[in-house]
């Protein structure tokens, strides 16, 4: 175990993080090491712009798995290393919410018939 993967499993133990958050934080900061054959330390403002934008475009990620992956990658530099200027690089995407299905008033008396029939 590195000395930094060491840090940053202590921060997440020490701020009761659940054992599958810790897992998948630790897991998204080797890929995007790995991603630049680079240690995670080593790493600047562009490339975490440009790994954010290789999830989305290139791996077609959708916006909520990336949030995850933006989530570890902030811990990681703002507990582990202590860079609070790298807040500013790594934005959540904007995750597009679903409207819930109106139904139409023609369909109300029947949704209702069926509702006084299963209680």
């Amino acid at each position: 175990m590195t000395h930094l993967r060491k840090i940053m499993l202590e921060e997440l133990e020490r701020r009761n993080y659940s054992a599958g958050t810790i897992r998948r934080y630790l897991r998204f900061v080797e890929r995007f090491s790995k991603h630049f054959g680079k240690s995670p330390d080593k790493l600047g403002p562009d490339h975490l712009r440009s790994y954010q934008a290789h999830l989305l475009k290139e791996r077609k990620l959708c916006p909520g798995t990336v949030e995850n992956h933006v989530a570890a990658l902030r811990f990681f530099n703002l507990r582990t290393l202590h860079r609070y200027e790298f807040r500013q690089f790594l934005p959540y995407p904007k995750v597009r919410r679903k409207l819930p299905n109106i139904l139409s008033l023609k369909f109300l008396p029947t949704k209702l018939a069926i509702l006084r029939i299963r209680s």
